[in-house]
């Protein structure tokens, strides 16, 4: 049935009134759209007008459209304006009206050469059989392990990442060395993203445990002895073997004298006897089995069975604290201190009731100006869920609402979230204020962790000016419910600069914002930053389980193969990095050509022929 004129100028006036809204957006942020830089100014003016047109529920609209055979605007993003006028005139067409020509801020094909460019200018070129590339976030070993960094750009990495929240300039500087000649061995270039820790609040440090290490050998399936323990004996400078398993400090001098065969006797801490056998000795240090589970202390006596060597005793040495977390169960109270006190477990009584709660500090005693009792707090990732109790000047009260069945433990330098307090925590910190210092020296890409409100975006941006650095490219995390409630004045904000990206830390968010909302916002950052024209990491446990266990989940291959839309994915190391990357780069390669952004591409599948089958259900059967 042909509609009427008088529904077909309904139609026309209603994208009429949404083309005159995203105008009327423009104007009224006109003051943001001059500071954005040159080169993002009419993508700052699209993602305006892409705001205006998702004001409205249109979804009647797009169903009247569909109708006629028209677009129903569902790709509009990188192009609002230009979709707008392309239905209008074919609504024209049909009632024999005179299209009017109107300014448009990105035409269609420019859409896609604006955020290749973008892309292009701050993850690099593209490799040649993907258009996404694939980002690693480096781990300490990575600054020694110089062959594995070659292996991972042979692999398909593209861009690495070094995160300040972790280690320290030496190390951060071991690895970039890596990279750099890693690039100059391969040919392949790979950009280096540094992330700025920001204000991320964190549990602070644990009380000190006891100085022992627990040393055991490989055990069978029926608890048998299958392969002794290897243990490096070595003065505390000199680095053990990969083969080792443990590593013992002693006097250089003491382990000089042993050899091959000696048998070296010690009780440890339970007063358990024990042998260690010496099985190789090298320049700096000699190699030991041990056949039984050892407790071994600092100070722990080791003697020497041959009566005929000089100095047959030892201690060991220094061994670094045990570090005793936190057992927490569901209706367990935790004390939150404001001050830097260190943390404790729980203590019970003879009859197992709690005497006194386990308690520990945070990073950032800001926030107990901030929240409000009865407000949610989780922590570690939202493994441990609580309730605030109570709010005191130095501390806060907490229930917890959720553990594991067993308890789950709480340990040290663990992320905390309030989903449901706005904290405003703006500017920079003092720590990422000095490591920007570092971090203009030898990053490509700047990443802001935690931000919330575009004056932290700001104050980044001036501070980078300060050190005359402005041309470093600025990468936004979305890992807060305020930050993605806040993300188009925060796109505005670091559009100021060029080129700039966003990356969508789906660990956090999903804490803040709720695992069931998880799918739908990232979403809504996607749609948000291709209208902006502004290249999106997609980070936070991709393939997770296969490169820290060697074997993929049904569900990470969905997850990797919709990552695609994304301009870079990000994968974090584990023992099968090599595994993830080839395996990331593989899907990537391959949907690419089913897809783009949102769009699917209809290439040929790939299913067998549609032959008529001549083989009766009896004939098949007997096969």
């Amino acid at each position: 049935m042909k509609p009427d004129k008088k529904q077909l100028q309904e139609l026309i006036n209603q994208l009429d009134t949404i083309h005159e809204e995203a105008l009327e957006l423009e104007k009224k942020f006109a003051g943001s759209v001059h500071k954005a830089h040159p080169s993002f100014r009419k993508s700052a003016k699209n993602l305006l007008h892409y705001l205006a047109l998702r004001h409205r529920d249109i979804r009647d609209l797009q169903d009247n459209l569909a109708q006629l055979g028209l677009s129903s605007l569902g790709r509009a993003e990188g192009h609002v304006l230009a979709s707008l006028e392309a239905v209008r005139n074919q609504l024209c067409y049909l009632i024999e009206c005179e299209p009017p020509q109107k300014h448009l801020a990105v035409s269609y094909f420019e859409n896609r050469k604006l955020l290749s460019t973008h892309t292009d200018d701050l993850l690099g070129l593209s490799p040649h059989s993907r258009s996404t590339r694939i980002m690693v976030t480096f781990s300490t070993d990575l600054a020694t392990d110089y062959d594995l960094v070659v292996r991972m750009m042979k692999a398909g990495m593209d861009c690495a990442r070094i995160n300040c929240a972790h280690d320290n300039e030496r190390v951060w500087a071991s690895m970039i060395r890596n990279i750099k000649q890693a690039e100059k061995e391969t040919g392949l270039s790979c950009k280096i993203l540094i992330d700025l820790m920001g204000p991320k609040l964190r549990t602070g440090p644990l009380k000190p445990g006891p100085q022992v290490i627990a040393i055991h050998p490989v055990q069978n399936e029926l608890g048998q002895v299958a392969a002794p323990a290897k243990v490096w004996l070595a003065p505390p400078t000199e680095p053990a073997p990969k083969q080792a398993d443990a590593s013992l400090p002693l006097d250089a001098a003491w382990v000089s004298q042993l050899q091959v065969g000696d048998l070296i006797r010690f009780q440890d801490t339970r007063g358990r006897r024990r042998t260690l056998s010496v099985v190789h000795k090298s320049d700096n240090g000699v190699l030991a089995n041990l056949l039984k589970t050892s407790y071994i202390a600092t100070g722990t006596r080791f003697v020497v069975k041959d009566h005929t060597v000089a100095d047959r005793i030892a201690e060991v040495g220094h061994l670094p604290s045990l570090e005793v977390p936190i057992l927490l169960k569901k209706d367990h109270m935790l004390i939150l201190h404001r001050d830097a006190i260190p943390g404790e477990p729980s203590r019970f009584d003879a009859d197992g009731h709690i005497t006194n709660p386990a308690h520990i500090s945070c990073t950032l005693p800001e926030v107990f100006k901030q929240v409000k009792k009865d407000q949610p707090i989780l922590f570690d990732d939202g493994s441990i869920e609580g309730r605030i109790m109570e709010v005191n000047d130095d501390s806060l009260l907490i229930k917890i609402t959720y553990a594991k069945d067993a308890g789950s433990k709480l340990r040290a330098d663990k992320g905390i979230n309030l989903p449901e307090s706005k904290l405003r925590l703006s500017g920079l910190t003092e720590k990422d204020k000095k490591d920007l210092k570092f971090v203009v020296k030898h990053a490509d890409i700047v990443n802001l962790s935690f931000v919330n409100y575009p004056e932290t975006v700001d104050a980044l941006h001036e501070e980078l000016r300060k050190l005359k650095a402005e041309h470093l490219p600025v990468m936004l995390k979305i890992e807060t419910k305020e930050g993605f409630r806040n993300l188009p004045h925060l796109l505005l904000a670091v559009m100021k600069s060029y080129p700039a990206g966003i990356m969508i830390a789906r660990g956090d968010l999903a804490v803040e914002c709720g695992w069931q909302r998880l799918a739908e916002v990232q979403e809504e950052i996607l749609w948000l930053c291709e209208a902006a024209h502004i290249p999106v990491v997609w980070a936070t446990q991709v393939l997770e389980t296969l490169a820290k266990k060697g074997r993929p989940s049904r569900a990470e291959i969905t997850d990797a193969a919709m990552s695609q839309r994304a301009d870079c994915v990000m994968l974090n190391k584990g023992p099968h990095i090599i595994e993830a990357i080839q395996m990331l780069d593989d899907i990537l390669s391959r949907m690419q050509m089913h897809q783009r952004k949102k769009t699917s591409m209809l290439r040929s599948l790939h299913i067998s022929e549609l032959e008529p089958q001549t083989e009766t259900a009896e004939q098949r059967s007997k096969v």
